[in-house]
């Protein structure tokens, strides 16, 4: 278990990180304040890997197996309404996704395993940058974070508002959504508004495009395959009696599986060029998979699952939830090491039950205790002595 010397450690350390959030590839101050105190646990410490990450490793014995653990550093371009007394002193910018508590327990298991880990192995600690724009995994993973710092398994957690305070869930196969985001234009003819016949409205064609495009879904893959698309933004250059010449339609895409994110693509593109055709324009589709789906691997969940249960006993481990339709950017890790993606219980009350990117949301400070000894509990499991 974790002393509560340190669970109040951890407490400060993480309301100073919510105190002061910056945004992805920007976080200096929590990369710097990161890799001192991990130096300070007397661990082997790498700054700079991938922009701002910080990578921590710990040897103990002999053992050649190695696991590795993430925590994400970012916050998000909101401004705080809530008011505790950490509350963000950076307008427009706070830790609405609790990512200030993802890092501070990490850090917590770092220091009780520097101080009393019981295994034969390497722990590697990964602090990633700009996990809200999907692109610090990846920069890390360019970087060469797993060839520099080679690992079995790879394993990350994140906390869930309205699920009880300090309970599990995770699941095999696919955990969270791929997003996509579309950008379509369409290139059309403007005109008089009392004649349309002379020119090809964008606005009309952009109109079936909408209605088009929520048919991708419910008609054009398998009802077994979970997917979303929605066109949020629809932009224009009419005017007041005059036919617009051209539109813009923008949206966002999500996908269980590559497999259904790529029917998604091929259909916008089918339809796109028929509508196309039907109407004389030229509409150019501009599809980039930002984040890809997350994936876990059976034998990690296996492994993860029992060490959470070891935690907070099995009635408070759910090993097979419902996957999750937001994206991860843990998933380009998951993708180069077999991984697990953990949910922990942020709480149901108060702040601590506002949904995640809530300008009101604060982490549960409660949860830090657990989260770290789930964490030093894997290790220790997986690296064991005998």
């Amino acid at each position: 278990m974790i002393a509560p010397d340190l669970i109040t450690d951890m407490t400060g350390w993480r309301r100073d990180f919510h105190r002061h959030p910056e945004l992805g590839f920007d976080e200096h101050r929590t990369a710097a304040r990161v890799a001192e105190l991990l130096r300070g646990f007397g661990l082997e410490v790498h700054e700079g890997v991938g922009g701002t990450g910080v990578v921590g490793v710990l040897q103990r014995g002999n053992g050649e197996a190695s696991v590795a653990f993430r925590a994400d550093m970012d916050a998000l371009p909101i401004t705080e309404t809530g008011t505790p007394d950490w509350r963000s002193e950076h307008d427009g910018v706070m830790h609405a996704c609790g990512h200030d508590g993802h890092t501070s327990m990490l850090l917590g298991a770092a220091a009780h395993l520097a101080r009393h880990g019981d295994f034969n192995g390497r722990a590697v600690f990964i602090f990633q940058p700009n996990e809200e724009h999907g692109h610090g995994a990846a920069a890390m993973i360019k970087d060469g974070l797993f060839t520099r710092f080679a690992a079995d398994q790879v394993f990350a957690m994140h906390n869930i508002p309205g699920m009880p305070a300090g309970s599990f869930a995770t699941r095999a196969g696919p955990i969270t959504a791929s997003e996509s985001l579309f950008e379509i234009t369409i290139k059309a003819r403007g005109g008089h508004a009392a004649l349309p016949h002379m020119g090809v409205d964008a606005i009309f064609v952009g109109a079936q495009l909408v209605s088009a495009l929520q048919g991708i879904v419910s008609r054009a893959i398998d009802p077994a395959r979970n997917g979303v698309v929605s066109v949020t933004e629809f932009i224009t250059d009419g005017r007041r009696n005059v036919l617009a010449g051209q539109a813009v339609l923008k949206g966002d895409a999500r996908a269980l599986g590559d497999d259904t994110n790529a029917a998604i693509e091929a259909a916008m593109r089918r339809i796109c060029a028929g509508m196309a055709a039907t109407h004389g324009a030229e509409i150019i589709v501009d599809y980039d998979t930002v984040f890809p789906a997350l994936r876990n691997d059976a034998a990690a969940v296996g492994a993860a699952v029992a060490a959470a249960q070891s935690v907070a006993g099995k009635g408070r481990v759910n090993p097979a939830c419902d996957p999750k339709l937001f994206s991860e950017d843990f998933a380009h890790m998951a993708k180069a090491v077999p991984g697990c993606f953990m949910l922990i219980g942020n709480g149901t009350d108060g702040a601590c039950a506002r949904p995640l990117h809530a300008s009101d949301y604060d982490f549960n400070d409660e949860i830090l205790g657990s989260g770290s000894a789930y964490i030093t509990a894997l290790t220790e499991q997986l690296l064991a002595t005998d």
